[in-house]
């Protein structure tokens, strides 16, 4: 059976500017900005939550599904979703708009400036969950508002259980929104700083969101996750990487881990450790689609990070 992963997909346009933009800002001229910065280093990364969640759990050995909408420059992500055996019945391309882009300028004190051209990813509404087959688990990523709010409703329709992650997205909605997403879905994902905007937003505490799904998973980065469920909370340790790159697209990885857990019963545990393991391995890896590893690899590392055999 399939995970379907409705979310985008992107061109990272990454450019790094080898000086200090505070060098080139002026404090008392801000009101009136006009600069511009010599960005002699450039790399172009596919990513969007759709294609990062489905290629982190093809590399598990996982049967990744995603859905989105691109645009008309999308053929060299297509050839790289074919290469990496990606199933692409359900992204829809259409020529009127670019894929979804985010320009991205970091400079020498790693302080970014970032613009983000959603594009294609607002006809996400277009795509329907009754189109795919053989589902039996989903997730809605950070995709086109109205495709959200449309895909959440679908799930429910099709009895399909699905995990709700906001992610960067969580700006678009309101508190009702939030609320509705969170009473549909069965499991939801956020990080620390979104679970406290999506506490305050709803009025429900971390224990009242849990008690309306199966689970809510809050990632803390270098403190790890937990997993709150009716049974309590599952504290999720993180597992040691050789160095740290990038932490771009970690979350994604972490979700993907989610899914094969879930898809095969693992318990919370066990999930849970997988999902930490994806995000160490992605952020000793610069952008979100250049790590990989194979399941001896990946199964001989876990054993490592966290003293216990997989049983996968």
């Amino acid at each position: 059976m399939s995970a379907l992963i409705c979310g985008s997909f992107a061109y990272d346009n990454i450019m790094v500017f080898p000086d200090h933009f505070k060098n080139h800002i002026l404090p008392d001229k801000i009101h009136m900005l006009n600069v511009s910065f010599l960005v002699p280093e450039m790399r172009r990364e596919y990513g969007g939550c759709a294609g990062n969640i489905a290629y982190n759990l093809k590399l598990l050995g996982g049967d990744p599904l995603p859905m989105g909408v691109v645009g008309s420059d999308f053929s060299p992500y297509a050839a790289w979703m074919d290469e990496c055996g990606l199933n692409r019945a359900h992204v829809a391309q259409i020529d009127e708009a670019f894929t979804a882009q985010a320009f991205i300028t970091t400079d020498l004190d790693d302080n970014q400036i970032t613009a983000f051209h959603p594009g294609a990813m607002n006809y996400a509404a277009q795509n329907n969950i009754a189109d795919a087959t053989g589902v039996s688990i989903g997730i809605i990523a950070p995709d086109g508002r109205d495709g959200m709010l449309q895909h959440a409703s679908q799930f429910v329709d099709a009895d399909v259980p699905f995990i709700f992650d906001p992610g960067q997205g969580m700006p678009m909605f309101d508190g009702d929104d939030l609320k509705s997403f969170i009473e549909k879905s069965t499991w939801v994902t956020v990080n620390d700083y979104e679970s406290e905007l999506m506490q305050e937003r709803t009025g429900w505490r971390a224990e009242e969101i849990a008690e309306r799904v199966d689970a809510l998973i809050v990632t803390r980065g270098s403190e790890g996750s937990q997993i709150y469920t009716s049974d309590g909370v599952t504290e999720i340790p993180t597992a040691a990487t050789s160095s740290i790159v990038d932490p771009t697209g970690c979350g994604d990885a972490y979700r993907a881990g989610l899914l094969y857990g879930l898809m095969h019963d693992l318990g919370w545990e066990t999930t849970g450790r997988i999902a930490s393991l994806c995000g160490a391995i992605k952020i000793e890896s610069a952008g979100t689609q250049n790590h990989s590893f194979t399941r001896d690899s990946f199964a001989a590392r876990y054993a490592q990070a966290f003293g216990q055999a997989l049983n996968w």
